[in-house]
Formats: C-alpha cells, sequence, structure tokens
C-alpha cells in the first residue's frame, strides 16, 4: 500500500526559508498528481501547490504569493515543497497527499508542523 512520509518541518524565525520533503513508498507509485496542503490550528485546510507527476506541470492558487515551490524527483518518488521568506501565519501542519485525476486527495501523509517565530 502507498504510503507518503513529510519530513523537514520545524521551528523556523520568519524570513528564513524551509524545504520540507514527501517521501513516497509502495510497490507501484504513479499517481497523478501530487500536492502540498496545511491547516492551521482553527483554520480550514489550505492547497499550498500541486503538481501533476507526468511531465511537472505545476499549479498554484491565487493566493500564492510566490514564496512556496512544488517540485518532484520522479526517480526517487520524492515531492518538496520550498518555503521561502515565511511568516508566522504560515504557521500549520503541512501534508502532501496524492491527488488522482480530479485533483483531490487520495492519499495523505502524517503531517509535518512548521512554526514560524517572529
Amino acid at each position: 500500500q502507498e504510503q507518503l512520509v513529510e519530513s523537514g518541518g520545524g521551528l523556523v524565525q520568519a524570513g528564513e526559508s524551509l524545504t520540507l520533503a514527501c517521501a513516497a513508498s509502495g510497490r507501484t507509485f504513479s499517481p497523478y498528481g501530487m500536492g502540498w496542503i496545511r491547516q492551521a490550528t482553527g483554520k480550514e485546510r489550505e492547497v499550498l501547490a500541486a503538481i501533476r507527476w507526468t511531465d511537472g506541470r505545476t499549479y498554484y492558487p491565487r493566493s500564492n504569493e510566490g514564496r512556496f515551490t512544488i517540485s518532484k524527483d520522479n526517480a526517487k518518488n520524492m515531492v518538496y515543497l520550498q518555503m521561502n521568506v515565511v511568516k508566522p501565519e504560515d504557521t500549520a501542519v503541512y501534508y502532501c497527499a496524492s491527488l488522482g485525476t480530479d485533483w483531490q486527495p487520495q492519499i495523505w501523509g502524517q503531517g509535518t508542523q512548521v512554526t514560524v517565530s517572529s
């Protein structure tokens, strides 16, 4: 069964950069896409970025300020989220998820906590 494991979270200061990683395991891992979603305490889940597994085409919500970049390494079954100039409001649990053809999450990782201090 496919499994996703995030890493790279932690405590960072505002203005710094952070890269989250998502490792996928499973006998056959070939999702339609991969995405990063976050959820802050008391707030709804927020989609940050998505990437199509085959050709690497990326999708970002209109709310994206250009600070977050998604990338992947098919050979390693890895997906990354580069976070630049982090802000305290970026504090949340960050999840990666595999996406189906409808771009809806199918499999979730356990999440990694990112805390940004001011």
